[in-house]
Parts: structure tokens; sequence; C-alpha cells
């Protein structure tokens, strides 16, 4: 097996794409920020509930907010400072995306 050019692995890396995402549930009141290269995948895995933890034990099945960055340490430095954020930030943050807070699942 031949190993792919160190060029060819860097521009296979910068091309991938990482998402930020919150998802929240019926009545939009608990969020969860969440990082994942996969987003398509990763939602459907919290609303069919095969993800254990926070997002299953609360209901969360509901995609209102997400970011695409091309680097996984954006992606968790931005998960972070989003996580780190009060509330009133979260929510103006999804307003501002997402102001009809309507599930975004199908339009990924």
């Amino acid at each position: 097996m031949r190993a792919e050019p160190r060029e060819a692995r860097q521009s296979t890396i910068e091309m991938s794409y990482f998402y930020v995402y919150t998802m929240t549930g019926k009545n939009n009141t608990v969020l969860y920020t969440g990082v994942t290269r996969d987003l398509k995948k990763r939602v459907h895995e919290h609303k069919t509930k095969i993800a254990e933890g926070f997002t299953k034990r609360y209901n969360l099945t509901k995609l209102v907010y997400y970011e695409v960055l091309n680097d996984p340490r954006e992606a968790i430095k931005r998960e972070k400072q989003i996580k780190a954020g009060n509330r009133a930030r979260k929510l103006d943050l999804v307003n501002g995306f997402n102001p009809s807070w309507i599930d975004l699942y199908d339009r990924i």
C-alpha cells in the first residue's frame, strides 16, 4: 500500500469541514452546543437518540444553529467560546442566524 504524498494529505485536510452546532427541544428552552465533522450524521444521531448523554436526556432534537469551519482547532475553540457564553449571548446567536428557530436539519 502506497502512502499519499504529504502535500496531498495536507490539501485533503484543508478541504475538510468542521461544524459547530446548537440543538434545542420543542420549547426552545434547553440548548446544547457541539462540534462534529459530519453534521447531517451527528444531528440524525441526536434526533434518533442514538447519541447517549445530554441531548437524549433532555430530548434535544432540533438543529437551530450551525457554523462551518475549515480547521478542527478553530472549531473546538469556537465551540468552547459559545459554551462559555451566557444564555442571552447564545439566544442572540441563534436569533441572528435563525430568527424563527425552525429545525434546520432538512436544509443541511
